[in-house]
């Protein structure tokens, strides 16, 4: 995959808004990303990718559960084996589902239930300049192109990531206005103020120091500018968050857990207003499971086998809340 040209369109989008003063330091940082210092698994990930046949889809699907590409008529064998084996190629699959001209991808994650549990409550996103923080391989993105944006940018500094974000965007739409850049939240520029919608779901509880990522969220949108957050939370009073000692659910990185009122005062000293918590539910193992895409260990083996309500170091299980407000100033 010659990478580069993937952003050309973007860039010239960005050349002629808000985004603009981003470029100065993302081209560089990408050509030092994909080409000067590659991850070590990316020529794996490329002879994957490249094996995915050209296919010219009769119908794109991306407001349903399984967003994917589809054809009149079947494939023949022998090109429906070279799909599957690419698609393979770029394993494990977490968040989805996808479908693909019969190729059904079942990912670890059934991320449509969340965006069935939020998107009611989101603000329409036409015309907007959407960001996706901690996109993974960006279905969500996806279901967010639905909506008519102006643009949809996810980030996620995951390589795999973004390879099977270009698979699925090379038979959904090659000149879609919706990208994923391999980048870091601390690669998006302090104080852009560009755009209009802000995701960050499943990304807080991994920053150290969780006010200073919301003032980051913060700053990366407009003036009155909504943002969507999705993270862990936990049961207690105003002031009170889990703090594991070492790992929780077996991860490593999961430095706090606020109650729903913490957090809530958390957005507000950070310069948000109007926020609501707008939905909580405990994850489930049909939420959550290992698949035929994604081999790996899942969440009934982070849960207590005798307690499904705590994990297995003991502390309660994930429970997972959403929150919606705006920029203040």
């Amino acid at each position: 995959m010659n990478f580069y040209p993937l952003f050309d369109d973007l860039f010239e989008f960005m050349k002629t808004n808000q985004l603009a003063p981003w470029l100065d330091t993302l081209i560089p940082l990408l050509k030092q990303k994909l080409q000067e210092n590659p991850h070590g698994d990316l020529k794996r990930w490329q002879a994957a990718f490249d094996q995915l046949p050209d296919i010219q889809a009769d119908q794109i699907h991306l407001n349903q559960a399984r967003v994917g590409a589809s054809l009149k008529t079947a494939l023949d064998e022998a090109t429906q084996k070279q799909l599957d084996e690419g698609l393979k190629g770029l394993m494990p699959w977490r968040k989805g589902p996808y479908e693909l001209f019969g190729t059904h991808i079942e990912t670890e994650w059934r991320s449509d239930w969340k965006w069935d549990r939020i998107k009611e409550h989101i603000s329409p996103l036409k015309n907007r300049l959407v960001l996706d923080v901690g996109c993974g391989s960006g279905y969500h993105c996806w279901r967010m192109l639905d909506e008519a944006p102006q643009q949809v940018i996810g980030i996620d500094p995951n390589f795999l990531f973004l390879f099977q974000f270009e698979a699925l965007k090379k038979y959904c739409g090659v000149k879609a206005p919706i990208h994923l850049l391999p980048v870091r939240m601390e690669d998006v520029p302090e104080k852009l103020g560009a755009f209009d919608t802000t995701f960050s779901m499943g990304v807080l509880y991994h920053r150290k120091s969780p006010i200073d990522h919301l003032i980051e969220l913060r700053d990366t949108l407009v003036k009155g500018g909504e943002l969507i957050l999705e993270t862990l939370v936990c049961e207690g009073e105003l002031g009170y968050t889990l703090m594991p000692e070492d790992r929780y659910a077996m991860m490593r990185n999961v430095w706090s857990i606020p109650s729903v009122s913490t957090l809530e005062l958390w957005l507000r000293r950070a310069g948000f207003e109007n926020i609501a918590c707008v939905e909580s539910n405990q994850t489930t193992l049909e939420e959550q499971h290992s698949t035929d895409w994604m081999q790996y260990q899942s969440l009934k083996d982070f849960l207590d086998p005798n307690d499904l309500n705590l994990t297995i170091e003991g502390y309660p299980a994930p429970k997972r809340a959403t929150f919606i407000a705006r920029k203040k100033y």
